[in-house]
């Protein structure tokens, strides 16, 4: 070296210093290096092109460590700032003898560089500066300097790697922060496999993306990644750049995503809108539905959806789609689906929420037969203040009638007065019967219950339906359930529910000329505590637009003149007066089905005697007290009671009642609940209040016993009631029982 730094050791002084003064005078930089690529000798102008390590560049120094000194000091500019790059690099110059390249130094001097072989298998470097550059060759200076930048400051880790080996000779800012220092891209992967397929599938195509494995991080973490690499030609080497991302912001996301969907309550699917393919099930969904390879097979009808997929490619989103689908267990349900049409890996796909009616059709159905109910109660309602008014009216003129016919008749022996009084009383009877019926259409309670057996009640309203003109075209059949158990129930009136059934189907068949078999039913049902009642027939049935109505009053298909409309309306409320329910099984095609449903073992909510058609009175004839306002009715019942032996007394208002309790002494007391100024519960108040002793003795004799407060009222009192209008024989047996009572109390 110059100045006492180039040295030789074998050849003579005068040759030694004839080289080094060949080399000093050359105007190039000059460095030979050994094998070993370490330097023997240099110029000083090869010295002055590293004023920055001038002292690292002295005879011994390896060749690495001059271009790593001149790298790290800033030296050299690297435009990838990668000093194991660069030495590669600078290798693949070296073995390629004869070639140039450039090198870029701090101050803006650029140098090229030659290396030429020694026989010893080392090599001389020789570098000479540029002093004009060429127009190209500083674009090309200023894009890879552009290039640098923009790698060095993306987001993504990018490593160039020689094919072969993994060597790397690249890697951008991110690269290092996410790998470290690492020397082979090896390092990378969780294993030699790992990465040998991925160079196989690079391989394959030369390029890849989204290619995903797992990497392993500088502190020896692993991470799910995705890559994108291609193999590239770079200064006589193949090699792979790749740009990895760390996906696992990304895949905590989708993870939240997934938990969040499943975690949802309703059912969601994904599903391929061509093929029905199912993508993805919620499992809200794979309960709902089970785990269908296509969705086409969870709808009843393929129309419903191909109708959904036009209607979502039409619309792009649905809210309120109507469909008939099967579940898991193959049922049929009602759903309601909200869905929207998009792009997912090239493909139409159908993302759907699907809702289960099944619950809320129950509901809205019960919620139609609870509205249908109170429509009809309150249609009963009205009708019952109707039918109450008209029956009250009618009660008084109708006893005066009914007891004085029956008066009559016990009274004459002439046969043809007893024909007119039967004409007379029958009439008489006939709208008693009618005043009757109404009372009880309006009342909410049956007028009297007793233990009763439901068997018995059927075959009674067989037989006297049998009784009538059924003929030979219409037979009546029964299929009774032993061992019912009781029900308590008026008797009277659930037989005239099933008589009116019976008969409304004889009619109906014998109208139409369609069938001819009645079949009456019995069961029951322990569980719930119920005893059901079919009447069946195979006629004509009833018109489904007929049949919503055939329980309101006074609607009828018969002509007119041939029904009331009532008789339904009636049977209706009776059974509801019993606590039960009877319906028209619309499910039954083959002619006409009602059923019936009673309580078992209920107890009776009304407060009339029982009584027996005729009880045998008291040998000794009680004296009798009879409150009453309507003047004509409380003669009558005095005078039926006073041919019966009674001593009778009447007034004609409640007050005048008091007045004769105080001044005389009674066994019985009968008396109307409503009078004027001081009614019936008025009267019994006073008679609690003054006559303690008398309150077992009173007995109501009233028109009014379907108002509540009349019900409430005989419910509190505990006192036994006579509806008007009474015959002489149920007034008779009314004070027999109650003079018993009396008895018994005392």
């Amino acid at each position: 070296m110059s100045s006492g730094n180039t040295q030789s050791s074998a050849p003579p002084d005068d040759l030694v210093d004839l080289s080094r003064f060949a080399l000093e005078a050359m105007g190039e930089g000059v460095a030979v290096f050994d094998a070993d690529l370490r330097l023997t000798i240099c110029n000083q102008s090869y010295i002055d092109m590293f004023p920055r390590i001038k002292s690292v560049i002295v005879e011994g120094v390896h060749w690495d460590d001059i271009l790593r000194a001149a790298v790290e000091n800033g030296e050299i500019v690297d435009p990838f700032n990668d000093v194991d790059a660069l030495i590669n690099r600078a290798y693949g110059h070296r073995s390629n003898t004869g070639n140039e390249t450039v090198a870029e130094h701090f101050d803006g001097r650029t140098y090229r560089l030659q290396f030429k072989p020694t026989p010893s298998g080392g090599c001389v470097a020789i570098r000479r500066e540029i002093k004009e550059q060429p127009p190209e060759k500083i674009m090309l200076r200023d894009r890879e300097t552009l290039v640098a930048t923009v790698l060095d400051t993306s987001p993504v880790a990018i490593v160039m790697a020689r094919l072969d080996d993994g060597r790397i000779l690249y890697r951008s800012q991110e690269a290092r922060m996410l790998f470290g220092d690492t020397v082979n891209a090896r390092e990378h992967y969780t294993s030699k496999e790992a990465r040998d397929g991925y160079v196989r599938a690079l391989k394959k195509k030369g390029t890849v993306t989204g290619y995903r494995l797992t990497s392993v991080r500088a502190d020896g973490t692993t991470f799910e990644s995705e890559s994108a690499g291609r193999i590239v030609e770079y200064i006589g080497q193949t090699c792979v750049v790749t740009a990895v991302t760390d996906l696992t912001e990304q895949m905590e996301r989708e993870a939240l995503t997934r938990h969040v969907v499943e975690s949802c309550p309703t059912p969601i699917q994904m599903t391929n809108a061509e093929t029905g393919e199912t993508l993805f099930s919620s499992p809200k969904a794979t309960e709902l539905f089970g785990n269908p390879v296509s969705s086409k097979s969870m709808y009843v009808s393929l129309d419903d959806r191909n109708r959904q997929v036009n209607e979502l490619r039409e619309k792009g989103v649905m809210h309120d789609f109507r469909a008939e689908f099967y579940d898991r267990h193959g049922r049929k349900f009602w759903g309601l689906v909200a869905a929207q049409l998009i792009q997912y890996a090239g493909d139409e796909v159908i993302v759907s929420h699907t809702y289960d009616l099944t619950e809320q059709l129950n509901v809205e159905a019960e919620l139609s037969g609870q509205r249908d109910l109170l429509f009809q109660n309150e249609k009963m309602s009205a009708l019952g203040e109707l039918l109450a008014g008209v029956a009250h009216e009618l009660n008084n003129p109708l006893s005066i009638v009914v007891g004085h016919s029956l008066m009559l008749r016990e009274d004459t022996n002439d046969p043809d007065i007893t024909r007119q009084i039967e004409k007379i009383s029958l009439a008489a009877e006939r709208c008693a019967k009618i005043v009757k019926t109404f009372l009880t259409m309006a009342r909410q309670q049956p007028t009297k219950t007793e233990e009763v057996n439901i068997n018995d009640i059927v075959r009674t309203a067989v037989d006297v339906a049998r009784y009538g003109d059924l003929g030979d075209e219409v037979t009546i059949e029964c299929d009774l359930t032993d061992s019912l158990p009781p029900c308590r129930a008026d008797s009277d009136q659930i037989t005239q529910v099933v008589l009116n059934l019976i008969l409304n189907a004889e009619h109906a068949i014998k109208d139409s000329g369609t069938g001819d078999s009645i079949i009456l039913k019995t069961k029951t049902d322990d569980a719930a505590g119920k005893i059901w009642i079919e009447i069946e027939d195979n006629g004509p049935g009833i018109p489904e637009s007929n049949q919503s109505r055939i329980f309101e009053p006074f609607y009828t298909t018969k002509d007119v003149g041939d029904g009331t409309g009532i008789g339904l309306t009636l049977s209706h409320r009776i059974i509801r007066s019993h606590d039960g329910q009877i319906e028209l099984d619309k499910t039954f095609t083959s002619g006409t089905r009602f059923q019936i449903t009673l309580p078992s073992h209920t107890s009776s909510n009304a407060n009339s005697l029982k009584r027996t058609k005729e009880t045998p009175g008291s040998d000794e004839k009680a004296r009798i007290l009879i409150v009453d306002d309507e003047v004509d009715v409380a003669d009558l019942n005095a005078e039926i009671l006073t041919r019966d032996g009674f001593q009778v007394d009447v007034v004609n208002s409640a007050q005048d009642g008091v007045t004769m309790l105080r001044d005389s002494s009674y066994q019985v007391v009968l008396s109307d609940l409503n009078m004027p100024e001081m009614d019936g519960r008025g009267f019994f108040d006073t008679v609690k209040e003054e006559f303690p002793h008398l309150t077992g003795c009173i007995g109501f004799v009233t028109g009014d016993t379907m108002g509540k407060a009349s019900q409430t009222f005989l419910k509190e009192a505990n006192c036994p009631y006579l509806e008007k209008p009474a015959s002489p024989k149920e007034l008779r047996a009314f004070v027999a029982e109650i003079q018993k009572r009396s008895e018994g109390a005392g």
